[in-house]
């Protein structure tokens, strides 16, 4: 049995659908994570919401044993979370960035990124379909993508 893709998402993201709905979106999470359930090769996806840093980070290292590859939105902790990054940079499987946005577009401190330089890629700016593209990538790169 192969293992399985992980999504991850940080602060705040349990609130999409009413949080700037102009900027997110007005998808919920729960919306995007029910999309992406449905995707060919994503049997036995685990999805995951926090608003904590201390355990995203323990989901991001339980993600390096347990996982064929790592789908995240840091959200906010991508800018300010050096524990983050040093979770990420011990991890030997693709790891997908997600933005709904575009940081580089936003506030000039959205543009500090400290997942960035320890992913595999970035999708940023795409809205909620980012993070079907990023399960494909994350398929692909992980050896699982079905024919």
């Amino acid at each position: 049995m192969s293992k399985p893709v992980y999504v991850l998402g940080g602060p705040n993201l349990n609130l999409l659908g009413t949080r700037e709905p102009e900027i997110y979106g007005r998808d919920t999470l729960e919306d995007i994570y029910a999309r992406l359930r449905s995707q060919p090769g994503a049997a036995g996806i685990v999805t995951r919401q926090t608003n904590s840093e201390g355990e995203l980070v323990s989901w991001v290292q339980e993600a390096g044993r347990e996982a064929s590859a790592l789908i995240l939105n840091a959200a906010a902790y991508t800018h300010t979370s050096i524990a983050l990054h040093d979770a990420l940079k011990t991890l030997k499987i693709p790891t997908i960035e997600v933005h709904l946005s575009n940081p580089a577009a936003r506030e000039a401190f959205r543009r500090v990124n400290y997942v960035a330089p320890v992913a595999t890629a970035t999708i940023a700016g795409l809205g909620a379909f980012g993070y079907e593209l990023a399960l494909t990538a994350a398929l692909r790169l992980s050896g699982q993508e079905e024919s």
